[in-house]
C-alpha cells in the first residue's frame, strides 16, 4: 500500500494515556468522522509497516483539530496530525 501524503506522525500510546494534538488531550473530546475516508500511514519504528487510520475532528474545539488515529495493535494507539495544506482540504471536507 502507499503511503498517504499529507500526514505528519505525532504519537503511540496506550489505551487512554494523554495523545496531545494543537494542545488539546484528543481523549478529552469527542471524535467525528471526517468523510475523508481513510488513510494509510508508515509505522514510526517499522517504517515497512502499513496501516489504515480514520480521520477525526474534535467536537467544540475552535480552531478546528483534525488528526488521524488508529490502533498499531490491541489498545496501542498510533496518531497523525495534517499537514497545512491537508488541514486546508479537510476543512472544505466538514
Amino acid at each position: 500500500m502507499e503511503v498517504s501524503q499529507g500526514w505528519e506522525f505525532r504519537a503511540i500510546v496506550v489505551d487512554g494515556d494523554p495523545a496531545v494534538i494543537a494542545g488539546v488531550d484528543l481523549w478529552q473530546k469527542h471524535w467525528e468522522p471526517v468523510r475523508a475516508g481513510s488513510v494509510v500511514v508508515a509505522h514510526p519504528t517499522y517504517p515497512a509497516q502499513r496501516h489504515s487510520m480514520s480521520v477525526y475532528k474534535l467536537s467544540e474545539v475552535d480552531p478546528a483539530v483534525f488528526f488521524a488515529a488508529g490502533e498499531f495493535s490491541n489498545a496501542v494507539w498510533g496518531f497523525y496530525e495534517p499537514t497545512v495544506t491537508m488541514r486546508a482540504f479537510l476543512l472544505t471536507r466538514t
